[in-house]
C-alpha cells in the first residue's frame, strides 16, 4: 500500500430512508467494508456519512448494490456558503432545511445565470453599461416623430 492509500476520507452519500429498517440496511451495507472507521446515518436528512480509509466510488457502489436504493454523493452545502441573495439553480425543493445544491460541484447549478434568462435581459436592458439603454425607452409620440422624419428623408 502506498502513502495515498492511507489518507482518511469522509464520504457523504444521499440515500432515501423512510424507516428504521432502511436506516439499518444502509448502515450494515458499509459497516463491514475494509477501511471503514465510522458510519453515521441521519434518516431525517437522508444522509450517510462514512469516515475511514476508503474509496468514495467503492462506498457509493456498495450502498447501491447492497441496498438496492438510488444513492448519490451528497450534493448539498449549507445555504450560508452560497453567494446571496440569488444564485440560479441551487435552490432545490428536496434539499434539507438550511442546505442548497453545491454550485461548484453540480453541473446543473451554476453561479451565473444563462445569458438568455429573463433576469439577465431585464437587468441589463436599462443598465448604465448598456449604450442602447436610452433608445429602449421611447414614448409613442417620439416614435411617431422619428417615423415622420424618416419619411421626409426618403422623399428627398
Amino acid at each position: 500500500m502506498g502513502f495515498l492509500d492511507r489518507i482518511s476520507e469522509t464520504v457523504e452519500i444521499k440515500v432515501k430512508m423512510d424507516c428504521e429498517g432502511c436506516e439499518r440496511k444502509v448502515r450494515n451495507s458499509v459497516k463491514g467494508m475494509k477501511g471503514v472507521v465510522q458510519v453515521e446515518v441521519d434518516r431525517k436528512l437522508h444522509k450517510l456519512t462514512v469516515t475511514g480509509y476508503v474509496d468514495p466510488d467503492k462506498v457509493l457502489h456498495r450502498v447501491r448494490q447492497r441496498t438496492g436504493k438510488k444513492a448519490e454523493f451528497w450534493p448539498y452545502v449549507p445555504a450560508d456558503v452560497v453567494p446571496q441573495p440569488y444564485v440560479p439553480g441551487v435552490y432545490d425543493k428536496k434539499a434539507p432545511p438550511g442546505y442548497v445544491r453545491n454550485p461548484l460541484e453540480d453541473p446543473q447549478a451554476s453561479s451565473l445565470a444563462p445569458e438568455s434568462s429573463f433576469e439577465v435581459k431585464t437587468t441589463t436592458a436599462f443598465s448604465d453599461d448598456n449604450p442602447n439603454a436610452c433608445s429602449q425607452i421611447r414614448t409613442p409620440g417620439l416614435q411617431m416623430a422619428e417615423e415622420a422624419l424618416q419619411l421626409t428623408k426618403s422623399e428627398d
